[in-house]
């Protein structure tokens, strides 16, 4: 229960309209994408960065928790209420403050969508790297808090490497501002790289400084099949083991090409294992790139490499590719999705591991994403409550698989409640008590977000 001083506060901070303690309007900000459920005792709409440091104030007096919110898209239950308290939703701070072309930056506000900021840049030529399948409804300030990712990432990094400079609210109410508008700086402590991953549990950002991209002026979409996953994992450490990086490098076992023909029609073949991939660059050098990819993609176990021909084939690839994740519902609604990571090298080792278990555990297991960064999506898919039982041993020996690997537990969607006891395995003591200490300089109260991450 929201303490009566704690809302009169509220109450004289954010207009009628920007508060809200109606139970039936918390309870739609008090969920994600991971499928959990807690109730916050009241949602605020900030508009302004003002508003954001009142409102980190009001909840260290009354020692209230906050959980800042973009568009709830997340995967591991971040952005969950389940200490109660005040959910932050920023989607009415969603201006793209300036685009400059020359230097290649944006500076936006934490709930501009993603797929609007790519709208806003394509006609200065630019985009943003990060493109989760959720890009077209998922919040720039969302995609920071997790470090979102997507296919792009294997050239063009994710959002760590696409965030320049942020403004924000720490946990102990002081503003700042750290990094630059520029894309070298070797001035003390990096918190940008800092705050972005940490899934509003150190600080609330209340502006992005991002760095932007040409778009290339040509691409080409290859799709290669195998007779096997094992084959496909490996042409993915050849492809990578040469000096043309592709844009996207993205692994679909037989299971989900059978799902994505679904999806995508005869465009998707039925095949042990494919591989997507795409090259970007000037249209004069595209066709040497081409070839260097197309050379590794080859070798033992390819049945078949083709370059897409137009337009429609490569919307109905990459379509078919971001369905997936949904269309595997229609298999498990109970779908556990895993986005660990391994060395590019080790990929077909973590490939022939998922199968193992799968066998071993007679429970339905599939994997695709992101293959040229290691970045799998391993989905486990318990159909009953056995299965569901088994899943827990199965998603335990995974994790271990990826640890011995020299991997990690996840590559985008980030931990949250959903991974969190798993971190002592993927960091040593020390490690995670210096985060702590982070934590406690940052929030020494403990309100940003409480129990998430750590």
């Amino acid at each position: 229960m929201l303490p009566a001083a704690a809302l009169a506060e509220l109450q004289r901070v954010f207009a009628a309209d920007a508060l809200s303690t109606d139970p039936a309007e918390c309870l739609v900000y008090g969920y994600d994408n991971s499928r959990r459920q807690a109730t916050p005792d009241a949602v605020v709409f900030p508009t302004s960065h003002e508003q954001v440091v009142e409102l980190v104030r009001i909840g260290r007096e009354h020692r209230q928790p906050l959980v800042a919110r973009g568009r709830g898209t997340n995967t591991t239950g971040a952005s969950v209420p389940t200490a109660g308290g005040i959910v932050a939703s920023f989607e009415r701070m969603n201006r793209v403050l300036r685009i400059d072309a020359d230097d290649r930056i944006a500076v936006v506000e934490p709930g501009v969508i993603n797929g609007d900021l790519q709208v806003a840049l394509a006609p200065h030529r630019l985009f943003w790297a990060p493109d989760p399948t959720s890009a077209p409804f998922c919040s720039v300030g969302g995609n920071i808090a997790c470090n979102a990712g997507g296919p792009r990432a294997v050239k063009y990094g994710a959002t760590r490497d696409n965030v320049l400079a942020l403004r924000a609210v720490a946990g102990n109410g002081m503003a700042f501002r750290c990094g630059t508008p520029t894309t070298k700086g070797s001035t003390g402590y990096d918190l940008v790289r800092l705050l972005v991953g940490s899934e509003g549990t150190l600080a609330l950002v209340t502006e992005a400084t991002l760095k932007l991209a040409p778009l290339a002026s040509a691409k080409r979409t290859l799709r290669a099949t195998y007779v096997d996953v094992g084959a496909a994992a490996k042409a993915v450490a050849r492809i990578m083991a040469q000096p043309v990086a592709p844009c996207a490098l993205e692994f679909l076992d037989d299971e989900c090409l059978r799902l994505a023909r679904g999806h995508g029609g005869d465009a998707i073949p039925l095949a042990g294992a494919m591989l997507v991939i795409e090259v970007d660059g000037e249209a004069d050098t595209l066709p040497a790139a081409v070839d260097a990819i197309a050379r590794a993609a080859r070798g033992e176990g390819l049945e078949d490499l083709a370059v897409a021909e137009g337009e429609a084939e490569v919307a109905a690839l990459w379509a078919a590719r971001k369905a997936l994740s949904p269309a595997l519902r229609t298999l498990s609604p109970n779908k556990i999705n895993e986005d660990v990571v391994v060395p590019v090298s080790r990929v077909p080792e973590l490939v022939a591991a998922t199968r193992a278990i799968a066998a071993k555990h007679a429970l339905p297991i599939v994997c695709f994403g992101h293959a040229g960064n290691g970045n799998l999506h391993v989905n486990l898919l318990p159909r009953d409550e056995a299965e569901q039982a088994r899943a827990t041993h199965a998603l335990d020996e995974l994790f271990d698989v990826v640890i011995r690997l020299d991997g990690t537990l996840s590559g985008e969607h980030g931990i949250g409640l959903a991974k969190r006891e798993f971190m002592p395995r993927a960091l040593d003591a020390h490690a995670l008590a210096l985060m702590r200490a982070v934590k406690a300089q940052f929030d020494p109260d403990g309100i940003l977000n409480p129990g998430k991450l750590l």
